[in-house]
């Protein structure tokens, strides 16, 4: 079996997308549609790869990130992400440094819309 990637996001239409393309390739997905339930399976299913949009209800993805960075979460440190969203990275970057006093961590950085290739490409090189 694939290894397995967590899509985090709020909107169905992108989840469905994102489940197409990476089963397509053999990945195993999981899906989440707001930050409290990302960190919940992340924690419980440990995936191989997190697929995180930034903004999202309940708990956003500045806040996943902010959470993965605890030193109680220090176990699921090396699981690698991919920051997938409708924001500018650099209005990203100056929101968390603001609210943080840190620069987000992630793997990599794609602004929506997205390409499949691209997006397929830093899949393979992080999750296999």
């Amino acid at each position: 079996m694939g290894n397995l990637i967590l899509i985090a996001d709020d909107d169905p239409d992108v989840v469905e997308d994102l489940r197409f393309l990476l089963e397509e390739e053999g990945y195993r997905t999981v899906s989440a549609s707001d930050g409290e339930q990302a960190l919940s399976k992340i924690r419980e299913l440990r995936p191989d790869l997190v697929i995180l949009d930034l903004l999202m209800p309940r708990v956003d993805g500045f806040a996943v990130i902010k959470t993965l960075r605890d030193p109680a979460w220090e176990e699921f440190s090396s699981i690698p992400l991919i920051v997938l969203t409708s924001i500018r990275e650099e209005i990203a970057q100056r929101r968390y440094r603001l609210e943080t006093g840190d620069s987000m961590a992630f793997s990599a950085y794609v602004e929506k819309p997205y390409d499949h290739d691209e997006l397929l490409s830093l899949v393979r090189q992080m999750a296999g």
